[in-house]
């Protein structure tokens, strides 16, 4: 009794493998890009970071 899987879970399993061949190195490079260039607005919601005197 050997059944194809359905195409959703074909879907799901290539997402999860392109998901998971990305290195934790890009990962944490992209957060870093990302984090950057919320800070540098202005006008971004939420708490605002404490100023250094």
């Amino acid at each position: 009794m050997t059944s194809k899987p359905s195409k959703e879970y074909a879907a799901f399993v290539d997402l999860t493998k392109k998901i998971l061949a990305v290195p934790k190195s890009e990962i944490l490079r992209r957060e870093a890009e990302y984090k950057r260039q919320s800070n540098a607005n202005p006008r971004k919601r939420g708490p605002k970071p404490k100023v250094k005197a």
